[in-house]
């Protein structure tokens, strides 16, 4: 390309946004006369500029500047076409080709920077990752397609393309990989536990947590109504307490204790458990009329093993059946040295309907809290105990607790086994809401975002962060110990596998490799599918222990008649979900004091054809689950024994050519049917079962025989004798519905 003044051959000139690097020198071209050689004149379009080792393409910001005259002496052709670099003297002496631009690059990419990208990588990130600084990232970004959007440092690219073209335009080689993991190896994460013991110049004094405790129905509830002056055993369901509940009554001197209420039926054992562990004395109720009964015993044992004091209170003194010296002996007998027998066990006498010795009970209570001198911390991070938990339709998900350190605020960041809570709002045993709660103080706590298990354990910790570490820590705790339960169940399985292999292995071994082939086709693995009935369920109550007694119960079962199927649990009404899971199962939806979410649940349950069975006491829905199981089992057959018969003598009768034995006989018990079964039976061996040919009663053929006559019977084997003393037993086989052979235990 050369410059031309006057008569060379001018052609029109592009405007061009170019810059064409030839041996490092840059040559911009503008609006001006530049000579062409050739006949034909071409724009150098999408030519860019570029030199032997790059291309680079910017703007001309002036266009007034001349046109800088080129050398024909350039190495480079101008012509979209021939767009290659000619060979130079040196190049033609050792025989090279002219180089396209394609080789050019091949030979220059493995040069370029090999960098890693990955999608919705930051700006940032992505200038960090070239080693350029953030205006380089954005001047490229110019020229790079859908890439307005990312304009700050901290927005992510997620469009990988965008990515590439920023890393492609500088220059540089690209790799798409996973997004690196922060690696957090100097920061050991920790579990939430409990703080180190306080000073004791730190605590102060704290009242008494009481839980009452005892046999069902022997007025533990009751008791407690006349300390607290209310009526809760009224709206019990069955006259039975079946949730555990939390209460802090003031006494008439003016001094607080807070009560827990545990239930006394056999299937609420958790419930009783944690009543214990989180006491500081134990009320043991236990009725003069009845005395130590089982759920007395287990309540003692479990007071002994959370090495928690008892206080006897022997109620229903009042009635005519008690025997209080009875009940004593019973409770020695079980352990307990009593005051009176030179131990420390003391035993109050109340009649909990009549309000008798209640005082005296109040005065040994505080007196055992006194001897305790019952102290906590109320600073610092809290530390308590779920009692119960449970979903409300318009608050969400609720615990009860038990603060035992540090005093409960709103806002407060809580960890309870998987389940963390930021302090929405707190509720005292009335309802009513608070601002803070002391140790010792039951409280209802709002602003779970899981529903947390009974019997956990609450520990407050700084932010939301370390909430989400100690969760995840947990979590990853139990997805080890489940990964090691399965490992052990695949070891049994490479055993089993190994077992085998080796008993073929020697048999191929004896047979010889061409002998031995695998005889058949190839089993398939079998799935073990029950062939019985089967009841598929889903259980829902209104609190979570509530729901752990029910699958106490549900472990218990055993029974090989019919498969029972718990589909699906859980906390809170009856939702749509439920109707929905339950379909395919045909499974029926069991709901525990609780109801549906919304009245349309019950129409999607009928037209789904679900059924829904609401049930408020525990012992009445197991009752109905038996029910629907006894009518899942086919009737058996049973012997129903209608007459019996003496055999007198046997006769031979002839019909035709054959001679046939006949039982003359006398009917004695009951009446002999000929559409029956018989049954003859020698001495204690049964000989014949079947039906009987002929029934004749004084030559004539009958279809029964009364009590006390005579009769002649001959059954369908003509080859049977007959003995004078033998018996004959008739009976028919009729449908017996069966029972399933399980005892829920109530």
């Amino acid at each position: 390309m050369a410059t031309s003044t006057g008569s060379s051959k001018i052609s029109r000139i592009y405007r061009l946004s170019r810059i064409l690097l030839v041996k490092r020198a840059i040559f911009p071209l503008h609006r001006d006369n530049v000579s062409i050689y050739g006949s034909r004149t071409k724009p150098l379009e999408n030519t860019g500029y570029f030199s032997r080792y790059s291309f680079i393409r910017t703007n001309i910001l002036d266009p007034n500047r001349s046109v800088i005259p080129v050398n024909h002496s350039c190495n480079f052709s101008t012509t979209a076409i021939c767009l290659k670099q000619r060979r130079t003297n040196d190049d033609k002496k050792k025989g090279l080709a002219p180089q396209s631009l394609k080789t050019i690059k091949m030979l220059n990419k493995a040069e370029m920077k090999m960098i890693k990208i990955w999608k919705n990588m930051s700006v940032l990130q992505l200038a960090s990752a070239m080693d350029k600084d953030l205006d380089h990232i954005f001047e490229v970004m110019i020229y790079v397609d859908n890439s307005a959007d990312y304009d700050q440092p901290w927005k992510c690219i997620d469009n990988i393309k965008v990515i590439q073209e920023i890393v492609k335009k500088s220059g540089m080689r690209c790799t798409i990989t996973a997004e690196p993991t922060i690696e957090t190896h100097n920061k050991e994460i920790k579990d939430a536990v409990k703080r180190p013991p306080a000073k004791a110049s730190d605590c102060v004094p704290r009242h008494p947590v009481v839980t009452i405790m005892g046999h069902v129905d022997h007025g533990k509830t009751t008791l407690l109504d006349s300390l607290r002056h209310t009526r809760v055993v009224d709206g019990e369901f069955g006259g039975i307490t079946q949730h555990i509940g939390a209460f802090e009554v003031c006494l008439d001197n003016g001094e607080m204790i807070t009560f827990l209420d545990t239930p006394g039926h056999a299937a609420f054992t958790a419930m009783r458990s944690r009543g214990a562990h989180v006491t500081d004395i134990v009320v043991l109720v236990v009725a003069a009329d009845d005395g130590v009964m089982e759920q007395t015993r287990e309540s003692i044992r479990l007071a002994n093993e959370a090495k928690v004091p008892i206080i006897v209170a022997i109620n229903k003194v009042d009635k005519r059946e008690a025997d209080i010296a009875r009940t004593k002996n019973m409770l020695m007998a079980q352990g307990l040295v009593l005051e009176e027998a030179g131990g420390d066990v003391q035993t109050v006498a109340v009649s909990a309907l009549k309000g008798t010795g209640l005082q005296e009970l109040i005065e040994t209570i505080n007196t055992q809290a006194t001897l305790l001198d019952l102290k906590a911390d109320p600073k610092g991070l809290v530390e308590a105990t779920v009692i119960e938990s449970r979903t409300d339709p318009f608050r969400g998900k609720l615990s009860t607790a038990i603060i035992q350190r540090g005093t409960l605020r709103k806002g407060s960041i809580l960890v309870a086994g998987t389940a963390w809570a930021k302090v929405r709002s707190m509720f005292d045993d009335q309802g009513k809401p608070i601002q803070q709660a002391p140790p010792s103080t039951p409280v209802e706590i709002v602003g779970w975002k899981d529903l947390p298990s009974a019997g956990d354990e609450i520990f407050e910790v700084e932010t939301e962060r370390r909430a989400h570490e100690v969760i995840a820590f947990r979590q990853s705790l139990k997805s080890k110990e489940k990964l090691d339960d399965d490992l052990v169940v695949i070891q049994q399985k490479v055993e089993e596998h190994l077992k085998d292999y080796k008993v073929k292995l020697g048999e191929k071994q004896r047979m010889g490799r061409m002998r031995y082939k695998i005889r058949g086709i190839r089993p398939r693995a079998t799935k073990e599918i029950s062939a019985g009935p089967k009841l598929s369920i889903i259980i829902k109550g209104d609190v979570d222990g509530s729901v752990e007694a029910l699958l106490d119960v549900l472990d218990s079962y055993q029974s090989e008649k019919c498969t029972l199927d718990l589909i699906h649990y859980g906390v809170g009404p009856i939702t749509e979900s439920d109707i929905k899971l339950a379909e395919p199962f045909n499974a029926i939806v069991y709901a525990f004091n609780t109801g549906v979410a919304q009245p349309n649940v019950r129409q999607l349950a009928k037209s789904h054809k679900v059924q829904i069975k609401d049930y408020n006491i525990i012992y009445r829905l197991f009752d109905d689950l038996r029910s629907e199981m006894e009518k899942l089992l086919p009737p058996t057959e049973a012997e129903e024994i209608i007459g019996e018969a003496n055999v007198l003598q046997e006769f031979i009768v002839t019909e035709g050519r054959h001679k046939l034995p006949v039982a003359g006989c006398r009917c004695v018990k009951g009446m002999l049917k000929k559409a029956a079964f018989f049954r003859l039976i020698r001495g204690e061996d049964s000989i014949y079962e079947g039906r009987a040919a002929s029934i004749k009663h004084l030559k004539n053929e009958v279809d029964t025989i009364k009590k006390d006559v005579e009769c002649g019977i001959r059954l369908d084997d003509a080859s049977l004798q007959f003995r004078p003393g033998d018996k004959l037993v008739c009976y028919e086989m009729k449908e017996v519905p069966q029972t399933i052979d399980w005892d829920p235990g109530f």
